[in-house]
């Protein structure tokens, strides 16, 4: 039987940066939209062009490769032509494969928020989504407060997705605004929507203001749509959007779904998922929620002897499914075959083939769990993982080592009276037994030691010439002054690779060296494959 294809649409950059405590940068975004693409998914949404600086400029250059890249923007403005609105020449002119217009399907919102008529709402959208395809674009619609809408006013909800179905949109997206619509309702209303357009143009968008995004959007899946809209961890505004870490295997692994349809995620790209959700909550910098489904470091962990017994037989019993699938690990017994596996699979990632036997693998995962249980977190720093490897394995080059360091802080006067902050650091470095030692200020401590870094590498000074921070992180691991402290660097070079390291330390100055140190040498370590 021939399976029908679900695509995966994910609203991260855009409807994910509305959480509350969360800011993308323009670097953040770039390295989300590769992770997302990594793991199959089918539609990249980047955000507004044109309503801010970051994602002018994140649009200013096609972002994926094999995913749809789409703009998020409105439909024209009452009183104007689509030639005559900037917000729509900004979709137009972007390097956006698609343009996903949000449209109010409720009638009370189209005369509250709008002002104008059912009718001259439909009009705009109609006249929007022509514009997107004449200049070349794929076109969307998202039917905000669609459920809501189509309780209130059944007949104009419906006219709206005929509109956009009619108009050429390749999606019309049912939304669940208000994320107060029960999986009953959703499937109930599905149903009567594919009667005015089928389903394969038809996706849902969910939000979890009830705890059923998820629920909801696979009601809506068996109901007939075959878009589905969310974020990675359920990011979102309020409650959240549907969590696509989760449906993912949901729909690639349960039966109900998996014997009907088939995704972009092959079997590799799932073993990354939980490497990826929680490489996503690092750059987030936030605690990986223990209890996630499938990804969780306790969804798979079993503390009653009992049921560790049981699973010891069969794990089946308490496993609904294999944790290795997704990438994860079974937390009883110590578990040491699951802890290889996933070594194994993060070696491969670097090129790096070991033996299931081979007894360097043993002594490397000790030293993980020992160097996370100082507060190292791998998940989020690839690169430190990688420089790791290689020096338990004896493969890794010693090019410089740094002898010394100090960075010092002052605050004073200057001449004019005013109250300024000099940030000064010295570095001694020694490379195949020549001392260097180099002095730099910068705008603080950790700047000023990049700085002295790479001021003089001896022999090494032009091949890290390209080599740029674009960002810091730093994680409060225990409470108090004296807390264990995390730092997450992220570096890249001219060859557009990004790269994360990771330091740990009581002193948050070391601790960013640490990381600093590895991004140096996993940079050094690039140069030397590829001469």
């Amino acid at each position: 039987m021939t399976k029908e294809r679900l695509y995966l649409f994910d609203t991260t950059l855009r409807d994910g940066a509305q959480t509350t405590g969360v800011e993308f940068s323009l670097e953040d975004k770039i390295a989300i939209s590769r992770m997302l693409e990594a793991i199959g998914i089918d539609y990249v949404e980047g955000g507004y062009p044109g309503a801010n600086v970051v994602d002018t400029e994140f649009f200013s250059e096609k972002r994926t490769k094999a995913a749809r890249f789409v703009a998020f923007g409105m439909t024209k403005r009452a009183g104007r032509s689509v030639d005559n609105d900037p917000g729509i020449a900004d979709l137009v002119n972007s390097r956006a494969d698609a343009i996903c217009y949000v449209s109010k399907a409720w009638d009370h919102q189209v005369k509250l928020a709008l002002g104008i008529s059912t009718k001259e709402n439909l009009k705009s959208l109609a006249e929007s989504v022509a514009a997107a395809i004449a200049g070349g674009k794929e076109a969307l619609v998202d039917c905000e407060h669609f459920f809501d809408g189509y309780k209130a006013n059944r007949t104009y909800a419906l006219e709206c997705v005929k509109t956009a179905r009619d108009a050429g949109a390749r999606w019309v997206v049912l939304c669940d605004t208000n994320g107060g619509t029960m999986p009953s309702e959703v499937e109930e209303i599905v149903a009567d929507v594919l009667t005015v357009a089928p389903g394969d143009r038809l996706g849902i968008h969910a939000h979890d203001d009830t705890g059923q995004a998820v629920a909801n959007s696979l009601a809506a899946v068996r109901a007939g749509v075959r878009q589905i809209q969310g974020t990675l961890n359920g990011l979102g505004e309020r409650c959240g959007n549907a969590n696509l870490v989760t449906l993912i295997p949901t729909l690639v692994l349960k039966p109900v779904f998996a014997e009907r349809f088939e995704t972009g995620v092959g079997p590799e790209q799932l073993e990354t998922l939980t490497h990826v959700s929680r490489a996503f909550d690092e750059m987030l910098n936030r605690a990986p929620n223990r209890q996630a489904p499938y990804v969780g470091a306790s969804a798979f962990a079993t503390k009653a002897g009992i049921h560790a017994s049981a699973i010891a037989k069969d794990p089946s019993t308490y496993e609904h499914v294999l944790p290795e699938v997704v990438g994860n690990e079974r937390a009883i017994m110590v578990s040491q075959q699951a802890g290889k596996s996933n070594l194994l699979s993060s070696l491969k990632r670097f090129g790096i083939e070991l033996a299931k036997d081979d007894p360097r693998l043993d002594k490397m995962l000790r030293q993980v769990k020992e160097r996370e249980a100082r507060g190292y977190s791998y998940d989020g720093a690839e690169a430190s993982f990688y420089l790791m490897a290689h020096k338990l394995l004896g493969t890794l080059p010693k090019f410089f080592e740094v002898t010394g360091y100090r960075a010092a802080i002052e605050r004073r006067h200057n001449a004019k009276g005013e109250l300024v902050t000099i940030c000064e650091a010295v570095v001694k470095i020694d490379v195949d037994g020549e001392v260097l030692m180099s002095v730099a200020e910068g705008n603080g401590p950790i700047n000023a030691l990049d700085l002295a870094m790479r001021k003089d590498l001896g022999k090494y000074s032009d091949r890290i010439d390209d080599l740029e921070l674009v960002d810091f992180k730093v994680r409060i691991l225990d409470g108090g002054t004296g807390a264990v402290t995390r730092v997450l660097i992220e570096s890249r070079d001219s060859t557009g690779e990004r790269w994360f390291t990771v330091g740990v330390s009581p002193n948050i100055v070391d601790a960013s060296f640490e990381a600093l140190y590895e991004s140096f040498t996993y940079k050094l370590m690039k140069t030397a494959t590829s001469s």
